[in-house]
């Protein structure tokens, strides 16, 4: 792509405005930048982050909640913007690792796995990764049966028996993407209720093939080299080992917000970044309301008010 072309400008390394994770928050945000005149740079891989460019929307089979688009693909809706934002030839969007970040004077040092890059302003977008399954055989069976992403791994588990863990709207899509593919699917939560949108939930007690189990914990996961079955803090139909073939694992996200506390950026009790004083956006921020198109305005109100401190800072 022409916007990652590298020249031998040597200001190529200098940028007004540098965006810290590429999600569909980053991606705007980069967009909105280029339109008001910031030289952009967008880092596709954050430190810690599991996700490729287009970030946690990429593992959503069906986006049915962002305004102007009546039903796609959550790739679909990150390539269109990422398409959007490269047609400004002021962004650029690498998939290098951010591993670490100085402030000196006005501006602000990232060092990658590849290289190193100043700028005036930063963003952070950093997002999320996945919770992990905090009980005996969940790490040794990871990629054996144990997954993360029900759109990535469903078509592995065509006419077996899985269950997702976890009570979340992103837990009931992963339990309607599972039914497409398996011949059963159970959802294991902890409370006494799911806590998804109420058409999913309408989704799901019309699917046969899922089956909820309520006040109840996965207290271990077995298998040798594969899952075979998980064992519950509970009896279900009289037992409390469930046999399964997968075990897709739903029970929320942790805020990579480690390089920003790196250099000072207040944090709350939930690791998010408390936005005043540095710019955030996206799941990484301290907001109540987590979707796409939340996500997306806040990181075009981020860049905005780059352009404001920039302006400013030339005026003086």
């Amino acid at each position: 792509m022409k916007n990652e072309k590298k020249s031998n400008n040597e200001n190529d390394g200098k940028y007004d405005f540098l965006i810290m994770g590429a999600g569909v928050t980053g991606l705007a945000a980069a967009m909105y930048g280029a339109r008001l005149g910031l030289k952009t740079l967008c880092l596709g891989t954050s430190h810690g982050s599991e996700l490729p460019i287009g970030g946690v929307i990429t593992t959503t089979n069906i986006v049915e909640n962002y305004p102007g688009f009546i039903k796609l693909t959550g790739n679909e809706l990150a390539d269109k913007i990422r398409e959007h934002a490269e047609s400004y030839e002021l962004v650029k969007i690498i998939e290098e690792k951010a591993e670490n970040i100085e402030k000196t004077g006005k501006e602000f040092i990232v060092k990658t796995d590849k290289n190193l890059y100043t700028a005036k302003t930063i963003l952070f977008a950093t997002g999320t990764k996945w919770k992990k399954l905090d009980v005996p055989g969940a790490i040794e069976l990871e990629n054996k049966g144990v997954a993360y992403c029900a759109l990535c791994d469903s078509p592995l588990f065509r006419n077996k028996i899985v269950a997702v863990v976890g009570g979340s709207d992103s837990a009931a899509k992963d339990a309607l993407v599972l039914s497409e593919h398996a011949k059963k699917v159970y959802i294991i939560y902890r409370k006494d209720q799911i806590r998804a949108e109420p058409v999913n939930i309408k989704r799901i007690e019309a699917n046969k093939k899922i089956e909820i189990i309520n006040n109840t914990n996965v207290i271990e996961v077995k298998g040798s080299d594969s899952v075979k079955s998980v064992i519950l803090d509970k009896m279900h139909d009289g037992k409390k080992e469930l046999i399964l073939d997968g075990v897709f694992v739903a029970i929320g996200h942790i805020p990579l917000s480690i390089l920003a506390k790196n250099i000072g950026v207040k944090i709350n009790e939930k690791d998010e970044i408390i936005i005043g004083g540095i710019y955030a956006a996206g799941d990484i921020a301290d907001k109540p309301f987590k979707q796409a198109i939340t996500g997306v305005a806040e990181g075009c109100t981020a860049a905005y008010s780059a352009f404001e401190y920039i302006a400013k800072q030339v005026i003086e």
